[in-house]
């Protein structure tokens, strides 16, 4: 088969691509393969190269830490710090400035103030002053400063007189330290007559440190200055010597001292059979109720004029005016061993020596002597128990 022969099978349109036929296509085919050769032998050489340049610490990668890596080091563990080098110090005017009060700079850290801040509680150890406020009564001021009632009261002995009525808005008391008495020292006085007084031991009056007083010192003529305000811890003081006054009607006239409300002799008159009745309608408590030492009647609450009753059948042993802070004062002997005393009294409706009945009306509330508000003090006295609370007396 010739040459024209073969060429009339193939069709026009048909463009055989032979690069044997194609010199120019052959040697471009030749240099693609030569190239690819180049061009891996190149990608070897710069990958070789890389990798050195990473482990000679030339070229760095972020390298994502590992769960291991992110575990904190252990406590024996210490990382050595890289030394800083090539470091400038900085001065202070290279600081940055912030606003301040004063131009100038401290450079101390001030500590706020905090006034909420609490300090411990300290045992007082000397005596306070605290005025009296309106509604202020002794045992309300007694539980202000944890203590006793009668400690207000022994601690203002020379001033209240031992009668807690006599408490007034604009008052100034001593609030001693502790439970006990407030002794004003006098010439001629010891302390072992002192602390006997108030039934204590001398040493008791010695170690309390705010008086001052050498262990040493001599107990039956110390050098006290007179008037020196001695603390006596857990002391305790009797009631006025005036309140103690029984009054009965084989010796009325023993009252002599309380006022011109005392009567002479008296003969005779109504006895009691001991069953007593309240002396008011009313029968609520106003002010004080019954303490020993403090307060040893109570406070029977009401109005000015309202009618007072004799308790019980007896004899009037005492009507008038009463000098230490009572008022206008009843007292009623029941010739059994009882007497019963009314006080603050607005008038009087018994004189001396009357024999009442009881319930039979003697006198009218007031609000005379040391009297904040209308009210009956009223007292039970018996020979042998002394003064008694009426709240257990009375039905």
């Amino acid at each position: 088969m010739t040459s024209s022969e073969s060429n009339q099978d193939i069709p026009e349109n048909m463009v055989v691509q032979d690069n044997r036929t194609h010199p120019a296509k052959r040697s471009l085919v030749e240099m693609v393969e030569s190239f690819s050769w180049v061009g891996w032998i190149l990608v070897a050489i710069l990958l070789v190269g890389f990798f050195w340049a990473v482990q000679s610490g030339i070229i760095s990668l972020p390298i994502r830490a590992s769960a291991q890596q992110e575990q904190p080091l252990e406590p024996e563990e210490s990382v050595e710090q890289p030394a800083l080098t090539n470091v400038l110090p900085i001065s202070l005017d290279q600081l940055p400035m912030y606003p301040r009060a004063k131009e100038e700079v401290s450079l101390s850290i001030l500590r706020k103030v905090d006034i909420h801040t609490v300090f411990p509680e300290r045992p007082r150890l000397e005596i306070s002053k605290y005025k009296v406020q309106e509604g202020d009564t002794l045992f309300g001021i007694s539980e202000k400063f944890g203590l006793k009632p009668e400690t207000i009261l022994w601690g203002n002995w020379y001033t209240m007189g031992g009668d807690p009525h006599t408490l007034r808005p604009g008052q100034e008391l001593n609030i001693l330290p502790v439970n006990g008495v407030l002794h004003i020292w006098s010439l001629g006085e010891g302390l072992n007559g002192v602390a006997k007084f108030y039934g204590v031991t001398p040493e008791d009056i010695i170690n309390w440190p705010t008086n001052n007083l050498d262990p040493d010192i001599d107990r039956a003529v110390p050098p006290i200055e007179e008037g020196t305000a001695l603390i006596i811890p857990n002391g305790r003081r009797d009631p006025p010597s005036w309140q103690m006054i029984q009054i009965t009607r084989s010796n009325p006239a023993v009252a002599k001292v309380l006022g011109p409300g005392y009567c002479g002799a008296v003969s005779s008159g109504l006895v009691g059979d001991g069953v007593f009745g309240w002396p008011t309608t009313s029968q609520w408590l106003s002010g004080y109720q019954y303490m020993p030492g403090v307060h040893e009647a109570i406070d029977i609450g009401g109005v000015i004029g309202a009618s007072i009753f004799a308790s019980d059948d007896g004899v009037v042993v005492y009507s008038g005016w009463n000098d230490w802070g009572y008022g206008y004062v009843i007292v009623l002997d029941h010739g059994n061993g009882w007497q019963t005393l009314y006080a603050h009294l607005s008038s009087i409706s018994a004189g001396c020596g009357q024999s009442v009945s009881q319930g039979q009306v003697i006198g009218a509330m007031g609000c005379t002597g040391n009297c904040t508000g209308p009210h009956l003090h009223f007292e039970m006295r018996n020979e042998v128990w002394g003064r008694v609370n009426p709240i257990s007396i009375l039905p």
